[in-house]
């Protein structure tokens, strides 16, 4: 999924568990892929593109068995369960570390068979292969399930006009007869994880910001703030 859906996902997290800070909750559902932007940075991951990029399947995510495969992922979320644990916080712990597992369960759903089992040779790799088979059908996917997000955290105006914004400004990458800056990035992979990069740090602020824009006008009107 793109950033700003992955982003959205502790909007989930934070109604179901209204203990846990907002902060660690956007930080947990993005932390693969901070690790999947340094690793590409220092050459220990790959991207590649087609030599002209019109949409989502012309971007292959070759190498990443590292920050996105189910092996690491698990390994991750079960070490942040066990700190948690160990400081008196098994459960922050415990919704932390299944934030760190939301972002590969929704890569599984729309990417193009580039999620490894393990970080190992020759592992088999899983993917729906929406992106590249029925990108509008993942775009509508990963619209929906944003506003699912909002819909369960009862978002407010704001919040929502964020996620529906971002959600439609990927819109060039899911359709290939929209024109957009994705053609810019054939060839500069690294371009292209810094461009991710951005999207990651502006989604997950402006999903914060009117998060908490929500909880306030909530707080207001005397509603439970979740």
């Amino acid at each position: 999924m793109f950033a700003i859906n992955h982003a959205a996902t502790a909007l989930i997290f934070k109604r179901r568990f209204p203990a846990v800070a907002l902060v660690p909750l956007l930080l947990a559902v993005q932390a693969m892929e901070f690790a999947w932007v340094l690793l590409n940075y220092l050459g220990l991951e790959q991207t590649t593109t087609a030599p002209t990029v019109r949409y989502i399947g012309d971007v292959h995510l070759a190498h990443m068995p590292y920050s996105h495969s189910v092996l690491t992922a698990a390994a991750a979320a079960a070490l942040v369960w066990a700190i948690g644990a160990t400081l008196g916080h098994a459960r922050i712990g415990m919704v932390l570390g299944l934030a760190i597992l939301s972002h590969l369960i929704l890569d599984l759903l729309t990417h193009n068979g580039d999620i490894a089992l393990t970080p190992f040779a020759n592992s088999p790799k899983y993917g729906t292969f929406l992106y590249g088979h029925h990108p509008l059908v993942a775009f509508s996917v990963e619209m929906a399930f944003g506003l699912a997000c909002w819909r369960i955290f009862r978002g407010g105006k704001a919040l929502l006009a964020v996620i529906v914004i971002f959600n439609l400004a990927n819109l060039s990458l899911f359709v290939r007869a929209i024109p957009g800056p994705e053609d810019t990035m054939a060839g500069h992979p690294l371009r292209l994880v810094t461009v991710i990069f951005v999207q990651i740090v502006a989604t997950l602020t402006l999903v914060g910001w009117g998060a908490r824009r929500s909880l306030r006008t909530r707080g207001r009107a005397g509603g439970a703030i979740p």
